[in-house]
């Protein structure tokens, strides 16, 4: 539960947020840009306003025919012209714009035409990205079965994976899947997306997830793992789901709190109940393979 005064960025506090956060670079990217001044970020969460501002002043030929689907125009500057993967001046390729206003025949066409799927733009996001983001399902397959990278970082530490968390998008988050996302993936900006799904208050997509094989006992930056965040969050659905697959309920972040800790300071007698039945179901289970001398197991449950 984020406390009073306090800036909700997802599910981090302003404070958490300028603890963690200097220059970064764009992993991945062939260029990067740093931030100049860290307050930036909160003017945005990476999540909303993912359409493009677009200004016809910013845009070449090439993008213009892009953004409004002329594909016999577009042919004809292909052919033309070398200029397939120019940048406009909001740093963004044909393909960027293409995927961000869903045009999957420009998609295709560009593709094709062997540009680069990977280029990213001044947020350091690729057009798989921008096609997640939006919710072109059709442009954001496409660009897997050809060779598209799931896994490059943006601007905000996020992979294509988190926005299809974000987006609760199942079927997307299917098919990253299967062309190797990395389902762990985590920076010091953004944690693994399970994390992510917690922290957003996701049920469904938490349970999808860990269906997925998703690390249930993760941790951030700070060191909290799933289960701590579902407690500040409150959120004892998420906290049940997280126990029912053997969570660390010892788990300590970097203030050297448990999940438990939490619970008693916010006073939330429903968690803590929870959390109790829990450690005493396994130190039940425990004792009942320890009076089997055939197996010994000594779990500390203090």
């Amino acid at each position: 539960m984020a406390k009073a005064g306090s800036i909700n960025l997802g599910y981090f506090s302003v404070y958490d947020w300028l603890q963690r956060n200097s220059l970064q670079k764009c992993e991945d990217s062939p260029t990067w840009q740093t931030r100049k001044n860290p307050l930036q970020h909160l003017w945005g969460d990476g999540f909303s306003c993912a359409e493009y501002k677009i200004k016809p002043s910013h845009l070449e030929r090439i993008h213009r025919a892009a953004v409004y689907g002329k594909l016999k125009k577009l042919d004809t500057i292909l052919i033309t012209e070398n200029c397939i993967d120019d940048k406009d001046r909001k740093n963004r390729t044909a393909l960027h714009l293409a995927c961000a206003t869903g045009q999957y025949q420009v998609v295709e066409l560009l593709v094709l035409n062997n540009c680069q799927l990977n280029l990213v733009d001044s947020e350091c996001r690729t057009p798989l990205v921008k096609a997640i983001q939006l919710k072109h399902v059709s442009c954001a397959t496409f660009l897997l079965e050809n060779g598209a990278n799931p896994n490059i970082v943006d601007y905000y530490g996020r992979t294509a994976l988190h926005y299809a968390v974000y987006n609760e998008d199942t079927a997307i988050i299917e098919r990253l899947l299967s062309h190797g996302a990395d389902i762990e993936r985590s920076s010091k900006e953004e944690p693994s997306p399970l994390l992510l799904a917690v922290g957003q208050g996701k049920l469904k997509m938490v349970e999808f997830l860990l269906k997925k094989n998703a690390n249930v006992n993760a941790l951030d930056s700070l060191k909290r793992s799933a289960l701590t965040l579902a407690v500040r969050l409150e959120k004892a659905d998420i906290v049940t789901l997280l126990l029912q697959h053997d969570i660390d309920v010892f788990s300590q972040d970097v203030y050297g709190k448990t999940a438990e800790n939490y619970a008693a300071d916010d006073k939330n007698e429903i968690i803590l109940k929870l959390i109790s039945e829990y450690k005493e179901e396994k130190k039940s289970k425990a004792l009942s393979i320890n009076s089997n001398p055939g197996k010994i197991l000594t779990v500390n449950y203090s």
